[in-house]
């Protein structure tokens, strides 16, 4: 469904899309050449995000031979990839693992986003990365792979009845109420309840 999408330029790119950005359910993004210092994390709203960069950009700073992202600092980058998404079809942005696991925060947005990591629907353009390192400087190029984009079609969020039936039938989730209670009595509201239990019992 990705490399279809492509083929109707409803993903598209600065450059060819390569074979191995291609994941079994997403599509990894590459930065451009160039990121942005701020000073600090922004939304566009009912603007674009160059507009944006043209009022609170501090610098730019060329990254296509490598460029160092330093530790506690802001920077919006171009990404290569952009959409042109057809009628009933979204998007939503995440950070790849290794990302995470280099704690490099890493988010998407677009053009009039008034939300992260999230395409509306019908959404044509560029987009872009906002990246702020949190542990330790770190070197990024032209290229690199800091976050994913996954599509959606249609409106695949349940609603809390279907989510209430499936617990009572099947039991998705256990309930931490005492012994004898009722496990599947959990309370759905906008969406199923997961918690952690740190002490354990």
């Amino acid at each position: 469904d990705l490399r279809a999408m492509v083929l109707r330029k409803e993903i598209f790119a600065l450059e060819p899309i390569a074979d191995d950005q291609f994941q079994p359910a997403s599509l990894d993004l590459r930065l451009g050449p160039t990121a942005y210092r701020v000073r600090a994390s922004f939304l566009p709203g009912k603007g674009s995000v160059k507009a944006k960069l043209d009022e609170f950009a501090m610098h730019a700073m060329d990254i296509t031979g490598g460029g160092v992202l330093e530790k506690g600092c802001v920077y919006i980058i171009p990404l290569l990839e952009g959409l042109d998404l057809r009628h009933r079809t979204s998007a939503m942005g995440n950070p790849k693992s290794s990302t995470g696991r280099l704690d490099v925060f890493t988010r998407l947005i677009t053009d009039a986003g008034t939300a992260f990591d999230q395409v509306r629907e019908q959404y044509s353009g560029m987009l872009y990365a906002e990246v702020s390192p949190r542990t330790f400087s770190v070197l990024v190029r032209k290229g690199s792979r800091l976050g994913q984009l996954r599509v959606r079609r249609g409106r695949p969020i349940a609603s809390d009845g279907f989510m209430r039936r499936l617990q009572q039938e099947h039991g998705l989730v256990q309930s931490p109420e005492p012994e004898g209670a009722d496990a599947r009595a959990v309370e759905i509201v906008n969406g199923v309840p997961v918690r952690v239990d740190l002490q354990g019992r």
